[in-house]
C-alpha cells in the first residue's frame, strides 16, 4: 500500500494548526508554550482518513521565522504540501521563504488553501486569488489548485479532502528497496516502555527485533516496538510516520537530526559533494569557504561551501560544490538539503547530495567537475563504476548501493554489466562478491609484480615477500582480509604463488648468486665435515666468513632442507639424520630398544648431541620413548 505524508507550509497564525484541526480532529498544538502564545514553535503530527482509503500522516510547522528550523526537519520527508496563507493578510515573508523551501526540497505536488475565508468578502478573497496565482507562477505549485475555506464554519473543507485525496492518486510511491532509513525529527520518554525517537521512514522497511544504528554516531540499538498512526504494528514502510521504542539507550543518546539505519549502511562523514542552486532572491553572492547553516533531512549542521571552479556564486545561479561540515552527518545520495546564511538567517539555496561521502578536492580541476556531473545524471553502470573507482579498496554490492543511492537490484545489475565489459573484475570469495575496478586492478597487479621482482632481486635466498609487509607498503587501504583476497584471486588466475606467510613471482624459487652459493657450500661443508657433532650456526657462519646478520642464509638452507632443526641452536646437515634413521631402524631390528648410551655409540658422538636427536626422532615417529629406552614408532 502507498503511504504518503501531507505537510503545511506558511506564514505564521494564518491557520494551519486550525486548519490540521479541522480536517484530522487533532490539536497538534502539544507543548504548554504553543498554547499561550497561540503559535506553533515545535513540530506536530495528526492522521487523515482519505475518502480513498489512504491514512494519510499530516506534519504541521511552525510558520515563525524564529522556528525556521523547525519547519526543516519536518518539510524534508513529506509527499504532499499544503501552502496555508491567510485569506485576510495574503502573501507574507514566510509565505515565500515557505515557497522557496518547497521549490528547493522539489515537492511538486500540493494545494495552495487560503484560510479564514470567513473573515473576508468576496471582492477581498478575488484580490488575493489574483496575487497568489501571480506568485505561485513559475513554481512547482504553479499548477496547483488553490481552495478558500474557513476551519471555523466549515466551508469548503469538503472539497479540500476531495482535492487531497485526487492528489495522492498521483504521488509517487516511496521505495521499498535498499536499507531503512528514518531522520529522527522527536524524541521522548513514554513510562514503562523507555525512549522513543519519530520520523517519516524515507525507504526500506522497520521490523521490530532489528538492530538500528544511530547515525552518524556509534551506538546501536534494537527496536522493541513499533507504532504507526498510534497503532502497534510488527513492520512499518516507507512512507509512514513511525514511533521508534527503542532498548539501552535515554533520550539524552538521541538527538533530532540523528538517522536510524542497520549497521553500517551508511557513511558519517564531514564533506558533501552537492549541486547547489543559489535563489534568485539570495541578498547577495555567495563567496567561496562562506559559512552557512545547512539542513539535511532533520539535521541543522553548521558548514562552509567550497566553491570548486569560482570564487563566488552569483544569485539564481548553480554549480557543484563541496560543502565541509563542522559536525558530521549521515546521508545518501540524491537527498535534499537547504542552505541558510549564517547571519542574518534566510534561506538562500539548496539542491541535491551528489556524494554522500567525498575525498577532499583540489579546486579548479576540470575532472572534478565531469566526475560530479556523472555521479548526477550518469546510468546506474556509470555510477556503479564511479565508486569502484574511488577509495582504492574493494566494494560488495551493499557498500555500492550505500554509496551510490540506488537499490541492491539496480546495483547488481550494473555490476554485472561492468564485469562483462571488462569494466570491472569480480572476486568470488566463499560466495561473498567483492568489486574492482579493472582499471585499478591493473595497476594493483602491476604494482605487486613490480614490488616482488624487486624483492627477489634484492633477496634471492627467500621464498617471497612476507604478506603484512607488502600489504603495508603498497596497499595500507586495504585491510588484511581484503588484500588476501586480492592475493588468492591473483593466485588462482596463476598470477603469483603464495603461502600463509609470504608471496612471490609465479614458480620463483630462490637462486643464490655466485658470491652466494660460494658462502653456502662452505657452509655446508663445515655441517657436512661434523656430521654428529656439528658446530653452532654463528660457529659455522663465522668460520665461513660471513658478516653481519646470517639468518638469511640458515632459513635458505632450512628451506632447501639441507639442515635440519634438531633444537633451538642446534643443526644437522640432512644426510646426518638420514644415516642416523637407518642405524636406528637396523639397531631395532636385531634389539627391538635402543638406549641413549647405545644410540651415541652408533653415531659416535656425545649425550650433547645424541639426546636432543634422540628427541627429534621421537618427534617425528621413528621411536617412542618408554622408560628410559627407545622402541619403534610408528614411522617405522
Amino acid at each position: 500500500m502507498k503511504h504518503i505524508i501531507i505537510g503545511t507550509a506558511g506564514h505564521v497564525d494564518h491557520g494551519k494548526t486550525v486548519l490540521v484541526k479541522a480536517l484530522t480532529g487533532t490539536d497538534t498544538d502539544r507543548l504548554k508554550e504553543e498554547k499561550e502564545r497561540g503559535i506553533s514553535i515545535e513540530l506536530g503530527f495528526a492522521y487523515l482518513k482519505l475518502p480513498g482509503g489512504l491514512n494519510a500522516g499530516i506534519i504541521d510547522v511552525p510558520g515563525h521565522e524564529r522556528f525556521i528550523k523547525n519547519m526543516l526537519a519536518g518539510v524534508g520527508g513529506i509527499d504532499l504540501v499544503l501552502l496555508v496563507i491567510a485569506a485576510d493578510e495574503g502573501i507574507m515573508p514566510q509565505t515565500r521563504e515557505h515557497l522557496e523551501i518547497i521549490q528547493l526540497l522539489q515537492v511538486a505536488r500540493g494545494a495552495v488553501v487560503l484560510t479564514k475565508k470567513d473573515l473576508v468578502d468576496q471582492e477581498w478573497l478575488d484580490m488575493v486569488q489574483e496575487e497568489v496565482d501571480e506568485f505561485l507562477q513559475g513554481t512547482v505549485l504553479g499548477n496547483a489548485p488553490v481552495l478558500a475555506v474557513s476551519a471555523v464554519t466549515g466551508e469548503g473543507m469538503d472539497e479540500l479532502v476531495q482535492v487531497i485525496d485526487q492528489l495522492t492518486v498521483g504521488a509517487e510511491k516511496r521505495k521499498f528497496a535498499g536499507p531503512p532509513r528514518l531522520p529522527v525529527d522527536r524524541v521522548f520518554t513514554v513510562t514503562g516502555f523507555g525512549t522513543v525517537a519519530t520520523g517519516t521512514l524515507l525507504s526500506g522497511a522497520l521490523h521490530v527485533g532489528e538492530n538500528l544504528q544511530l547515525f552518524p554516531g556509534e551506538r546501536v540499538s534494537r527496536v522493541r516496538t513499533l507504532q504507526v498512526h498510534s497503532l502497534k504494528v510488527e513492520t512499518a514502510q516507507a512512507g509512514q510516520r513511525v514511533a521508534v521504542n527503542l532498548t539501552g539507550v535515554d533520550t539524552d543518546s538521541v538527538n533530532r537530526g540523528d538517522v536510524l539505519a542497520p549497521p553500517g549502511s551508511l557513511r558519517p562523514t564531514h564533506r558533501l559533494d552537492v549541486k547547489l542552486q543559489l535563489l534568485d532572491s539570495a541578498p547577495k553572492e555567495l563567496k567561496h569557504r562562506a559559512r552557512v547553516r545547512v539542513y539535511l533531512g532533520t539535521a541543522e549542521i553548521l558548514g562552509r561551501v567550497i566553491l570548486l571552479d569560482r570564487e563566488e556564486l552569483q544569485p539564481g545561479s548553480e554549480a557543484y560544490i563541496q560543502l565541509q561540515l563542522e559536525t558530521p552527518v549521515a546521508v545518501a545520495k540524491s537527498d535534499h538539503f537547504v542552505i541558510r546564511s549564517y547571519s542574518p538567517m534566510r534561506t538562500v539555496g539548496g539542491g541535491l547530495v551528489v556524494d554522500p561521502a567525498p575525498a577532499r578536492h583540489r579546486r579548479n580541476r576540470p575532472e572534478v567537475l565531469e566526475a560530479l556531473a556523472t555521479a548526477e545524471k550518469g546510468t546506474p553502470a556509470e555510477l556503479a563504476g564511479q565508486q569502484l573507482e574511488t577509495g582504492d579498496r574493494l566494494y560488495t554490492n551493499a557498500e555500492v548501493a550505500a554509496g551510490t543511492g540506488m537499490d541492491k537490484e539496480t546495483v547488481t545489475a550494473a555490476l554485472a554489466e561492468l564485469v562483462a565489459s571488462g569494466q570491472a573484475s569480480l572476486i568470488n570469495s566463499e560466495g561473498e562478491l567483492y568489486y574492482l575496478a579493472a582499471g585499478i586492478m591493473s595497476r594493483w597487479q602491476q604494482t605487486i609484480r613490480q614490488a616482488l621482482e624487486e624483492y627477489h632481486r634484492k633477496f634471492p635466498l627467500r621464498e617471497g615477500y612476507p604478506r603484512e609487509e607488502l600489504r603495508s607498503r603498497f596497499f595500507a587501504k586495504l585491510n588484511s582480509k581484503q588484500f588476501n583476497l586480492l592475493l588468492s584471486h591473483l593466485e588462482q588466475a596463476g598470477q603469483l604463488s603464495g603461502t600463509s606467510q609470504s608471496v612471490s613471482v609465479k614458480d620463483f624459487k630462490p637462486q643464490p648468486t655466485p658470491g652466494q652459493q660460494e658462502m653456502i657450500n662452505r657452509l655446508v661443508e663445515s655441517f657436512v665435515g661434523q656430521m654428529y657433532q656439528p658446530p653452532a650456526w654463528e660457529e659455522a657462519a663465522q668460520g665461513a666468513g660471513l658478516k653481519g646478520d646470517n639468518q638469511e642464509y640458515l632459513n635458505y638452507l632450512l628451506a632447501r632442507n639441507v639442515l635440519v632443526k634438531i633444537a633451538d641452536g642446534m643443526y644437522f646437515h640432512h644426510r646426518a639424520i638420514e644415516q642416523a634413521v637407518s642405524a636406528i631402524r637396523e639397531h631395532l631390528a636385531k634389539h627391538n630398544e635402543l638406549s641413549l648410551g647405545e644410540m651415541r655409540d652408533l653415531l659416535q658422538t656425545s649425550r650433547k648431541y645424541t639426546l636432543p636427536l634422540l628427541e627429534y626422532m621421537d618427534r617425528i615417529k621413528i621411536t617412542r620413548r618408554v622408560g628410559d629406552t627407545r622402541v619403534a614408532g610408528r614411522a617405522l
